[in-house]
């Protein structure tokens, strides 16, 4: 009977195994998708100012909060991109 505890995988052994952690639980995809959504709240806001800035409160405003720290921060946001990326790709 299958809880919920243990998806199937089918791998090597074609057994069941763990299912992967999702992005909420290992460190580095929580800090990538949140660098990910910097970036493109700042471009969204660069293309269409009003798009964001009407909803600064709220549950919404997480984008424009988002977007201004994309705006005064760019040179470490553009840092931490690229050093997330050079982990990606050559230390996984």
């Amino acid at each position: 009977m299958w809880l919920g505890l243990r998806r199937p995988h089918y791998g090597k052994n074609r057994g069941f195994g763990v299912a992967t952690e999702s992005a909420i639980f290992n460190f580095q995809s929580l800090l990538t998708v949140i660098l990910l959504l910097i970036c493109t709240c700042a471009y969204i806001r660069s293309l269409a100012p009003s798009l964001l800035d009407r909803n600064k409160t709220g549950l919404l405003g997480i984008f424009w909060k988002c977007a201004r720290i994309g705006e005064r921060k760019s040179p470490y946001v553009a840092v931490c991109c690229i050093v997330m990326a050079f982990s990606i790709l050559f230390i996984q």
